[in-house]
């Protein structure tokens, strides 16, 4: 297999946005340190199922690799929180990967193709779900694809295979801390794919976001606190 070079990434704004309607599960990022989680998760297992099915996974991230602290719940959750039923790009499911665009417009595209790709597979009615923005530094050595020709399969728009398969033997046998790549939903950006929660900190959160599906698609989104929608343009 090639392995792509690696490349310093510097983004002083990295965006990332996740569903604020499930808050993740670490309750403890405040009060108790990353290698306390696991004790104090399982205790609060035994009432909450919610905790039980997903704070367990905090296991699974080697205690170097963890943050605490104000905030650290959301850079934890989605290394704590996945499963084989959520592949994406570059995970199959058997680990936790955190995504990030270097602009908003990035971020908003993945983000809505996601989502949209769900309410058509569950034929859902027109409906609104909400959107935290979070605010990322970047500062890594990653895995480069950009402007790689014999990295174009795993950009593929729609089959997950070969990025899969190049993630996995990054994290495992190279010791990678992610990857850089070119968004796919929004070219004319970038994006990151990070492997470990102490490779982003903590991130500021910022705006919360609206976006309208209408049965069929996403066809607009707006900023809670103003009072009108944009168009979401593809």
């Amino acid at each position: 297999m090639v392995i792509p070079l690696l490349s310093r990434v510097r983004w002083k704004r990295a965006c990332r946005l996740v569903r604020s309607n499930y808050p993740p599960a670490d309750l403890f990022g405040d009060i108790a340190e990353p290698n306390d989680w696991q004790l104090l998760g399982e205790a609060e297992a035994k009432t909450d199922s919610r905790v039980r099915d997903g704070a367990g996974s905090a296991k699974l991230i080697p205690d170097e690799h963890r943050v605490s602290g104000p905030g650290a719940a959301w850079t934890m959750a989605p290394f704590c929180h996945f499963s084989p039923e959520r592949p994406s790009r570059f995970s199959d499911g058997s680990y936790g990967v955190c995504y990030a665009g270097d602009r908003f417009e990035v971020a908003l595209a993945e983000t809505v193709f996601h989502f949209e790709r769900f309410m058509k597979a569950t034929a859902e009615e027109p409906a609104l779900m909400s959107y935290q923005e979070l605010i990322l530094q970047v500062d890594a050595q990653l895995h480069d694809l950009r402007d790689k020709l014999e990295f174009q399969l795993t950009l593929d728009p729609d089959d997950y295979a070969v990025a899969q398969s190049l993630a996995r033997e990054l994290r495992r046998h190279h010791a990678s801390d992610g990857i850089v790549y070119p968004s796919v939903r929004y070219p004319e950006g970038d994006a990151v794919a990070i492997f470990w929660p102490d490779v982003l900190g903590i991130p500021a959160q910022a705006r919360h976001l609206c976006y309208r599906w209408n049965g069929s698609k996403v066809d607009a989104w707006m900023i809670y606190g103003e009072e009108h929608w944009r168009p979401f343009e593809r």
